[in-house]
């Protein structure tokens, strides 16, 4: 009988322990990075966004604990990818356009959007250039050969420069001249190598270029735009309160301050 005793505690013991250490392995895994973790969002954010929403996840994270996965690109070319079913919980667009369309689809929960940021534009040349720019019509001097914007097809900030050169009656006469690029940061990387004369990009772009660009003039405004950036969650989110969290934090105080430092407008 003791004998039977000692064997059924020791099978108890030894049940027990598995169970510690099972718990222990899946506790372990989802700490491990690309573990279970069902708070971790994914915002898909246009890249003129990318430097403002890394710093604004990076608070985000101490406040909350919560960490944010970012997927960034030209607004148009993340539009295709959540149509496809990306797994995105969030999306911050550079442009309007966009977002309709997605809304329109039923792929964004309506209620949840919301502008967040305003820009502009600039025409910048490489650092040193001698090039003397004092309206948009000086687009067409000899000296500029090539002229970079983004695809205005998916590049909201493409979409813009189009506007500003059609307001100003140059857009067929430019046609030659112009380089399209993938999105604004590829537009600045141009500029940067002195591969382009000049480029339009975002007011926000030339603080990154760390002196390699130089801006030669700023848009006139009414002549494009406004451009307005919205955010709103994914439909079927897999993360519906994180994400409504994470895109409160950008709309409030704190969110909106990191944005102004890395020279967003507030929305009007």
């Amino acid at each position: 009988m003791k004998s039977m005793l000692s064997c059924i505690k020791k099978f108890v013991t030894l049940l027990a322990l598995a169970f510690v250490c099972a718990s222990l392995s899946c506790s372990l895994e989802d700490s491990r990075p690309g573990g279970k973790d069902e708070g971790q969002i994914t915002v898909a954010a246009a890249i003129s966004l990318k430097d403002a929403f890394l710093s604004v996840a990076q608070i985000y994270q101490e406040r909350t604990g919560e960490k944010v996965n970012f997927s960034f690109g030209a607004s148009g070319e993340l539009m295709r990818q959540i149509e496809a079913g990306a797994p995105v919980d969030v999306f911050a667009s550079a442009g309007q356009s966009e977002m309709d369309d997605l809304q329109s689809k039923g792929l964004v929960e309506a209620a949840t959007r919301a502008d967040f940021a305003r820009n502009s534009l600039v025409i910048v040349t490489p650092a040193g250039s001698t090039l003397n720019l004092k309206a948009v019509a000086d687009l067409t001097q000899p000296g500029l050969k090539r002229i970079s914007i983004g695809n205005p097809a998916t590049v909201p900030a493409g979409m813009y420069a189009q506007q500003l050169l059609v307001h100003a009656q140059l857009w067929k006469a430019l046609q030659p001249r112009l380089i399209f690029a993938e999105n604004v940061r590829q537009v600045l990387d141009y500029v940067e190598r002195g591969e382009v004369s000049a480029g339009i990009v975002y007011s926000t772009d030339v603080g990154i270029a760390h002196g390699q660009v130089q801006v030669a003039m700023r848009a006139p405004e009414g002549a494009y735009g406004p451009i307005l950036y919205p955010i709103a969650t994914i439909k079927g989110s897999p993360h519906p309160g994180a994400a409504g969290q994470f895109m409160r934090f950008v709309l409030g105080a704190d969110g909106q301050r990191v944005l102004q430092k890395f020279g967003f407008l507030p929305v009007k």
